[in-house]
């Protein structure tokens, strides 16, 4: 048998073995986050809120990671207000007054459903299309639309907060 051939047998062979097991992790990690050891997951748009129940007798709600969500527990019912903050997963615990954990629920925060992505070389710009496409800067933008939108809004809504007294 020719080097050449025997070459490219060795190559689909590797090929193949990359494929499964790159469709192995991304298949397990797909498990993980439908239904994970700590139950379902929670996913919530970013910059966007969700009501959900904790269990009763809830006095305290820990955030793994409050780059990623917020949280807030309604005083006198068992509900509380999750905010997307930043992309990623994370877990929130929930605790008694003794400080017993109650419940355990991991939440994803993911990007709002219609965006669209300028990648120009290394600078990426995003634009929230619903239902016309206008500047939205988006963790992961380049610095300065970024830092463009975001003062844009800063004094946008300083303006109208300034009207308003």
């Amino acid at each position: 048998m020719p080097a050449s051939v025997s070459l490219t047998k060795t190559l689909n062979v590797v090929a193949a073995l990359g494929a499964l097991v790159f469709a192995s992790i991304v298949g397990i990690g797909s498990l993980r986050a439908q239904d994970g050891p700590r139950g379902p997951t929670l996913v919530v748009t970013l910059d966007q809120a969700k009501i959900t129940h904790v269990p009763e007798g809830t006095k305290t709600l820990v955030v793994g990671s409050p780059i990623v969500a917020d949280v807030l527990l309604l005083k006198g019912s068992n509900t509380m207000v999750v905010t997307g903050k930043g992309y990623g997963q994370t877990n929130i615990i929930a605790l008694d007054n003794s400080g017993n954990v109650l419940d355990e629920k991991m939440v994803r925060v993911e990007p709002t459903g219609t965006l669209l992505v300028v990648q120009r070389g290394m600078t990426r710009e995003s634009y929230s299309c619903a239902p016309t496409c206008m500047p939205s800067f988006q963790l992961g933008d380049g610095g300065e639309q970024f830092n463009t939108a975001s003062s844009q809004i800063t004094q946008r809504n300083s303006m109208a907060g300034s009207a308003s007294k």
